[in-house]
């Protein structure tokens, strides 16, 4: 990687001002046009930094896929149905969807496949993988103007940066990073704007906290995705991991090469995420207007989606050593040491018939 002249590599994600906000820090970090960690490389799979569930097994995919037609059919067999993908990696997941929605012909006739996705390069790199005329990039909602919607996004949410703040003396202070006169980058606390202290005060998840993560960016993105659904109607379904209740953490880290990273070393080159609050994001989606189910596990939502049932099937057509492997995927998936446990499911939605698979 070069850098542009007379710049060395910590200016390059600072632009006009020295003091930046931890979300617009590490959004220059991932989303850098030129230099960017989400615009320049290919994170996913085994010669990336992380591997998401869709890499793991095609069978997460496949249940994905079932998901998704059976909310079809809650919907009440729509003639017209749009699925969004939020943030599709490499295309792996939509892959698997639109070669699983050919099994339901009725539903593949009417299905709109939609991939939410502002990064020009990860959209090569998914239409390469993908190669189905039968989808469309976009990378905004506009496009969409009847309903009903589904949307999904696995690992989503994780990927954009968050603010962080601290409480001392019932004050609110902002975590920003600013570049030292050496070109060094130092962590500092700024009072926080009286409109993120207002913001934060409305929220009875973030109550009686000394250190808060707050998902300022990600929440305007779910925003539209609100204001899709209340008006044609629909849902959202999101995997992610993260915490049911906030506990002062900061879950903000750099992973490398499926390893640990310091937070400020290998800028553009490593991926930057933080740990999802889903009590927030049920209090968020509440605040406009939608209904939410509760909060579950990837374990519990895969195996009441009957994931068991279909390795079971597939592992009667396999030899051995490929039933062995299918069980070593389906621990990572579902083992509470893996992510079983540390990914939390959640699912908004606007109708008024709540029967939705894999939720009681």
């Amino acid at each position: 990687m070069f850098y542009e002249k007379e710049m060395k590599p910590n200016q390059i994600f600072f632009k006009k001002s020295k003091i930046l906000p931890t979300d617009k820090f590490f959004r220059n970090v991932l989303y850098d046009k030129k230099f960017g960690y989400y615009t320049s490389q290919i994170p996913f799979g085994q010669s990336g930094d992380f591997i998401t569930s869709p890499k793991i097994s095609d069978i997460f995919s496949e249940i994905i896929a079932i998901w998704i037609v059976s909310s079809w059919k809650t919907f009440g067999k729509p003639k017209n149905f749009n699925i969004v993908e939020l943030g599709p990696g490499d295309g792996s997941l939509a892959k698997i969807l639109l070669k699983s929605f050919k099994k339901f012909p009725e539903f593949n006739s009417i299905k709109n496949m939609f991939l939410l996705e502002k990064s020009i390069f990860l959209r090569s790199v998914q239409k390469k993988k993908i190669l189905n005329n039968d989808v469309k990039w976009i990378d905004n909602l506009n496009v969409i103007k009847k309903g009903p919607v589904v949307f999904f996004g696995n690992e989503f949410f994780d990927a954009i940066p968050i603010k962080q703040f601290k409480k001392i003396n019932n004050n609110i202070y902002e975590k920003c990073y600013k570049l030292e006169k050496n070109k060094d980058i130092k962590e500092i606390f700024t009072r926080a704007s009286p409109a993120s202290v207002k913001i934060i005060k409305s929220y009875k998840s973030l109550k009686n906290l000394k250190f808060i993560e707050f998902p300022q960016f990600g929440l305007q993105e779910l925003k539209k995705i609100n204001k899709k659904i209340s008006k044609l109607g629909g849902c959202v379904l999101m995997i992610d991991y993260g915490y049911l209740k906030p506990n002062n953490q900061n879950t903000l880290q750099s992973v490398m090469n499926h390893k640990r990273n310091s937070l400020l070393d290998n800028l553009g080159k490593a991926d930057v995420t933080a740990h999802v609050n889903f009590a927030l994001l049920s209090e968020f989606f509440k605040k406009d207007g939608l209904k939410v189910k509760n909060i579950i596990t990837q374990k519990q939502f895969l195996e009441r989606m009957g994931i068991l049932e279909r390795a079971q099937v597939m592992s009667n057509k396999m030899k051995f050593r490929e039933q062995s492997n299918l069980y070593l995927r389906l621990k990572r998936l579902l083992g509470s040491n893996y992510m079983g446990d540390l990914f939390k499911v959640i699912m908004a939605y606007k109708f008024k018939n709540n029967n939705f698979a894999g939720f009681k």
